[in-house]
């Protein structure tokens, strides 16, 4: 009997991602036009209940639309998070290309710098770092790059290790093409599979991160985010229980689909991996 086989990006958790982001897109892209002007200003009588007449999420202890604090809290969130994985990949890669590359004393030195970022708490340190720096969106977006990077330089070191060795990478090199030119153009593209799969994986990471920071009262105050939204309704749990739940469970759910993208993206790059089968 034959058994059909399902594209890992097909797989219904995958597709559950998919549609999260869908509606992730949809908040980011349309946030003023859905919830138009200030999302901090007071618009009706405090404390409404979820599901109640024009205010679907509620409202907050001052008369605040929840549901226009999530919407334009996606944005805020992500535009953090997606700053923190362009910068951290980029120095990843960087750093990765030359320690796999170059070898010898340059990836000894690059590979101890890395694990010196390694050893330090990475959540402490990022605190650290915005309470020294201010608490600006450009200083939690490099605080929390700062810890970032040191995966994605061992996962495209270990590739260019394993590249660098291959035949057509020594012809390359004997037909006379420069480093740079063979790193980058022939080297690279084939390290980029990987790259996806830990970029996926670092944006949860950095929305846990920026979370976690704004709940404790440090994230930047030019904007809302999800994890502003659930540090201040911890205090009134008892009674306005969904000003802490309905960001908290935003976050749960924007974490969530980035992760099951995340191992779609794995089964279907690296199918032998392990779980690539489809089932």
């Amino acid at each position: 009997m034959s058994s059909r086989v399902t594209h890992p990006l097909l797989r219904p958790p995958v597709l559950f991602g998919f549609l999260i982001f869908g509606a992730l897109i949809v908040c980011v892209v349309f946030a003023d036009a859905l919830y138009p002007g200030n999302p901090w200003r007071m618009v009706t009588r405090p404390n409404l209940p979820p599901l109640s007449p024009g205010y679907p999420a509620g409202t907050d202890m001052l008369g605040r639309d929840l549901a226009a604090g999530l919407v334009h809290g996606a944005r805020a969130t992500l535009s953090v998070a997606l700053s923190v994985v362009g910068l951290a990949v980029s120095l990843g890669v960087a750093l990765g290309l030359a320690a796999g590359y170059l070898g010898a004393a340059v990836d000894e030195v690059l590979m101890r710098v890395t694990e010196f970022f390694q050893t330090i708490p990475g959540f402490l340190l990022t605190i650290i770092v915005v309470a020294i720096l201010s608490p600006t969106p450009l200083n939690i977006v490099f605080a929390i790059a700062l810890i970032s990077w040191p995966p994605v330089v061992r996962v495209v070191r270990a590739d260019v290790l394993s590249l660098r060795r291959l035949d057509w990478v020594r012809a390359a090199r004997v037909s006379g093409l420069s480093h740079v030119r063979i790193v980058f153009f022939h080297v690279l593209p084939n390290v980029l599979p990987q790259i996806m799969i830990q970029a996926s994986l670092m944006v949860a990471g950095a929305i846990m991160i920026e979370s976690g920071i704004s709940f404790l009262g440090l994230g930047s105050r030019d904007y809302i985010s999800w994890g502003f939204l659930l540090g201040s309704g911890r205090t009134s749990f008892n009674i306005n229980w969904w000003l802490s739940t309905l960001p908290g469970l935003a976050i749960f759910l924007t974490v969530l689909a980035f992760n099951l993208v995340g191992d779609g993206l794995e089964r279907w790059l690296h199918p032998d991996s392990g779980g690539g089968r489809g089932q």
